[in-house]
């Protein structure tokens, strides 16, 4: 079994999509298997409708009777999201489910790859958007995944650490 965890498209009952994402989702947690059930998505876009000379945005399924879930594939978390009301099974030949390519998360658009930075530990940055504009601080930790900064900034005569967005920062 793998210990990365990776995308898989689980097939479930046309209009159940949402139910099933909250099931696996109360199933994880309780069962405490949040590290191994990481996330789970129904592919959706944004349409624009106009009825009545009015403009509606409507969320719309990407691919009805599928959800996306990215997981460690084990026995147990196979089992878990198998056995869940109203998943027919995962995609993939038999019982043995075909995780997602790269090249496929990105055409479905669920994962952007992690931009480059050229910040290191230590740097000192400044601050170009929201609350704390044009502050300046010392970067203390970077964290790809959520794409933030942990930044102590001088406020008020003190070291204030703050978490900040990649795009809202800019090396000095």
């Amino acid at each position: 079994m793998s210990e990365k965890a990776q995308w898989y498209v689980v097939h479930t009952y046309s209009g159940h999509e949402n139910k099933v994402k909250a099931n696996i989702e109360k199933m994880v947690e309780n069962r405490g298997m949040e590290d191994i059930i990481q996330e789970i998505i129904v592919p959706t876009e944004e349409k624009i409708e106009i009825k009545n000379g009015k403009k509606k945005t409507k969320q719309k399924k990407i691919f009805p009777g599928y959800v996306v879930v990215k997981m460690i594939m084990t026995d147990e978390s196979w089992y878990v999201v198998r056995n869940t009301r109203g998943v027919t099974g995962f995609v993939g030949p038999g019982s043995k489910p075909i995780p997602l390519s790269e090249k496929e998360i990105k055409s479905m658009g669920i994962e952007e790859p992690t931009p480059e930075i050229d910040i290191r530990i230590g740097d000192t940055v400044k601050v170009t958007s929201g609350p704390f504009e044009n502050f300046m601080g010392v970067v203390k930790g970077i964290s790809l995944e959520k794409q933030t900064l942990r930044v102590l900034i001088s406020m008020f005569g003190r070291e204030t650490p703050i978490e900040i967005h990649f795009t809202q920062i800019e090396k000095l």
